[in-house]
C-alpha cells in the first residue's frame, strides 16, 4: 500500500467574535464604557451640588461676616461695605460694655428663656402624653382644636392677652414673657406627641401589671425614653424666647434699660447711638452689641444641632 501524505488544515479567515456575543455588539463590552461615563456624570452632579452649596453657605455667612467688620470700623465706615475694615478698633467693644448695660441684658434673657423653655417643656408633655397614651371620647376633635390654635395670628390675640396681664398686675414683669406657657404650646404638643407615638404599648402594658399608675409611668418609663424631645423643646423654646423682641416691648419697655431683654436692649442701642434720637451715629456699636449678643445662640446650636436636626425629623413622623 502506497503511504498516505497527512493532509494539513489550511488556515481560515479568524473566527468572527461578534457571531458570539464577544464583540463590539456585545454588551457586555459596552459596561465599561457606560461606567466610566455613569461615573463621570455622577461626579459632575455631585461637583454642582457641592458647588451650590458652598455658594448658600456664603449667602448665608455674608451677613455675619458683615456684622463682625462692621463692629470693628470707626464713625462713618459702617455702611462702606467693605468687609475688612481700614483699621480694627478693638476699643469699640470696651466702649460698648462701659456704656451700655449688656451684662444685664444678657443675664435678663437668659433667666427668662430658661424659665419659658422649661414650664412650656413640662405642660406640653404632659399634654401630649395624655393625647398620646390615652382613649377617651373626642380625643380626636379636641386634638385637631389645640392645633387649630396655631392658625391664629398673633395680632388677634396681642390685645386680649396684653389686658389679661393688665388686670392681673403683671405688666413690667418678667411673668407675662413665660406665664402663658405654662399652658404648653400646640406646636410642642403636636411635637411630642408624634414622638410619644413611637413608643411601644407592651412597655405600658407591662408596667400595668406590675402596679404602676399613670403617673409612675409617665415618670419612670415615658419621660426617660422622650428624654431627646424634652430637650429638643427645650431648645426651640429658649432660642425663640432669646429673640423675643414683641413681648418684651410691650411688657418690660415702661422700665429702665437694666430691665430689658438682648433684643429690647439692641432696639434701645439703636435708638440711643441714632442720630434722630440725639446720637452721633455710631452704628459700630450697635453692631458690636448685636454681635455680642449673638453669640450665645451660636454656641446653643453648635452644641445642639444634632437635637435640632432630630426635632424637624420628629415632625414628619406618622402619626
Amino acid at each position: 500500500m502506497a503511504a498516505t501524505t497527512p493532509v494539513r488544515p489550511v488556515p481560515g479567515p479568524p473566527p468572527d467574535d461578534t457571531q458570539h456575543g464577544e464583540g463590539p455588539t456585545d454588551p457586555g463590552n459596552r459596561r465599561p464604557t457606560r461606567r466610566r461615563s455613569g461615573g463621570t456624570g455622577r461626579r459632575i452632579r455631585r461637583g454642582l451640588v457641592v458647588a451650590a452649596l458652598i455658594a448658600m453657605c456664603f449667602v448665608f455667612l455674608y451677613p455675619f461676616a458683615w456684622l463682625l467688620a462692621a463692629s470693628f470700623k470707626g464713625r462713618g465706615q459702617v455702611f462702606d461695605n467693605s468687609l475688612w475694615p481700614s483699621t480694627f478698633n478693638w476699643q469699640n467693644y470696651v466702649q460698648v460694655w462701659d456704656e451700655l448695660p449688656l451684662g444685664n441684658w444678657m443675664i435678663n434673657s437668659v433667666c427668662i428663656a430658661t424659665l419659658a423653655a422649661v414650664t412650656v417643656a413640662v405642660s406640653s408633655s404632659l399634654v401630649a402624653w395624655g393625647f398620646a397614651h390615652f382613649r377617651f371620647p373626642g380625643r380626636g376633635p379636641l386634638f385637631g382644636l389645640v392645633l387649630a390654635t396655631m392658625m391664629l395670628p398673633g395680632a388677634v390675640t396681642m390685645i386680649p392677652i396684653y389686658l389679661i396681664w393688665k388686670e392681673l398686675g403683671f405688666l413690667g414683669t418678667w411673668v407675662p414673657l413665660f406665664g402663658a406657657n405654662l399652658f404648653g404650646s400646640a406646636f410642642y404638643i403636636f411635637l411630642q406627641r408624634q414622638f410619644y407615638l413611637g413608643l411601644p404599648r407592651e412597655l405600658f402594658e407591662a408596667a400595668r401589671i406590675d402596679g404602676a399608675n399613670h403617673w409612675r409611668m409617665y415618670w419612670r418609663i415615658v419621660f426617660p425614653l422622650s428624654l431627646p424631645s424634652f430637650i429638643i423643646v427645650l431648645l426651640f423654646e429658649f432660642q425663640a424666647s432669646w429673640n423675643n423682641l414683641q413681648s418684651a416691648l410691650i411688657y418690660l419697655n415702661a422700665g429702665g434699660p437694666e430691665g430689658y431683654t438682648a433684643p429690647l436692649g439692641i432696639a434701645y442701642a439703636m435708638t440711643k447711638y441714632s442720630p434722630t434720637a440725639g446720637g452721633q451715629g455710631d452704628y459700630q456699636f450697635v453692631m458690636v452689641a448685636s454681635l455680642l449678643v449673638t453669640l450665645p445662640m451660636l454656641a446653643l446650636f453648635a452644641f445642639g444641632q444634632r437635637y435640632f436636626i432630630e426635632g424637624v425629623a420628629t415632625q414628619g413622623r406618622k402619626g
